[in-house]
């Protein structure tokens, strides 16, 4: 075939490859509405968590993510990072009690607030757990294995976050009812200030 006719069908087979998608019901990935546009990170940036979920929020094009303290009262929204807890336990053991399978665990806990103390997402804890069989023998390929499962659980995390901060929908300012003061009694008068019936002639 030759180049400029493989070139063709390579591009018309690209150009018409939305539109076999969108008759199959699939839809490619939209950019997430957020409900504020500047998110103070009251977390650390330079945490594998916080960078990989800085990198999201600012990749949205559509947050402004403040760091500076003196920016934070100021923020239309507050992401709290409470926690992050990784955990290795011990799942499956030998006869002779050597560990042969480890479970790894991720917990991260997190909440978004006004600068006001309203919380838009109450604390809320996000988990992910991987499996990982274990020989002493390979200790350094399963390091390496290790690593890839704890990122692979902190991207789903970071995923879940960021869909949980997209679901969050904008206040709607409701004016304090108005309060009327209640009308004054009306008192009767002062027996002496009462008028005197007039005299019979």
């Amino acid at each position: 075939m030759e180049p400029s006719r493989r070139l063709f069908l390579t591009s018309l087979g690209v150009g018409m490859l939305p539109a076999w998608l969108a008759g199959c019901g699939f839809q490619l990935r939209q950019t997430n509405d957020f409900a504020f546009k500047t998110l103070y990170a009251n977390f650390s940036t330079t945490s594998p968590l916080g960078v990989e979920l800085r990198r999201n929020l600012l990749g949205t094009g559509r947050i402004d993510l403040w760091t500076e303290a003196k920016l934070m009262l100021k923020a239309d929204a507050i992401l709290d990072i409470l926690s992050e807890e990784r955990q290795q336990v011990a799942v499956g053991v030998s006869a002779t009690g050597q560990v042969r399978e480890l479970q790894l665990r991720l917990r991260v806990r997190f909440r978004l607030r006004t600068p006001q103390g309203m919380e838009l997402i109450e604390p809320v804890e996000l988990f992910q757990q991987r499996d990982l069989s274990f020989t002493e023998t390979a200790a350094l390929s399963k390091e390496i294995e290790q690593a890839i499962l704890y990122r692979d659980m902190q991207t789903d995390i970071v995923q879940q976050i960021m869909r949980r901060l997209s679901a969050v929908k904008p206040l709607s300012v409701v004016p304090p009812p108005q309060t009327t003061a209640p009308a004054a009694a009306i008192q009767p008068a002062a027996p002496d200030t009462l008028p005197k019936p007039a005299a019979k002639p």
